[in-house]
């Protein structure tokens, strides 16, 4: 409907339509942002759903749980060069170097990174593969 009045713009200048086409408007506009209200909690209702879900299932399983089960058959593995890294901290600092298997900044932009144990593997595991399945990018090696 907006659009109509923008391509009708006569309308709101002639004064036998311009009350009703501004009053139009207006009932257009509030709806407008009555939609993008709701649309706007029902994505932030979705994130926090989405964020306890990650969550819950984060305090019932161990890094080293949530390792295995991101790398599979490599388990072994991933939690060796974990283990060196972190010491399987999800809080783990050393300078720009930052979670479970402490990745920089760069690797963390290119493959992710997150706060939890679940988001932090699984960016690993993307950069594990893009490396050619080899732990040559990290510091600590599984041998």
């Amino acid at each position: 409907m907006l659009r109509f009045f923008r391509q009708h713009r006569w309308l709101l200048s002639d004064p036998r339509f311009s009350l009703e086409a501004q009053r139009q408007i207006a009932l257009h506009r509030a709806h407008l942002a009555s939609a993008l209200a709701r649309e706007r909690a029902r994505t932030a209702a979705l994130r926090r759903r989405t964020h306890a879900r990650r969550l819950s299932v984060a305090r019932t399983e161990t890094p080293k749980e949530v390792i295995c089960r991101v790398f599979g058959s490599r388990c072994d593995e991933a939690v060796r060069v974990a283990r060196c890294e972190s010491r399987f901290h999800t809080d783990a600092e050393n300078g720009q170097y930052l979670g479970l298997f402490q990745m920089g900044s760069t690797e963390r932009r290119l493959f992710g990174h997150g706060r939890s144990a679940e988001e932090q593997a699984r960016a690993a595991y993307r950069y594990f593969v893009a490396s050619g399945m080899s732990w040559s990018p990290w510091s600590c090696k599984p041998w």
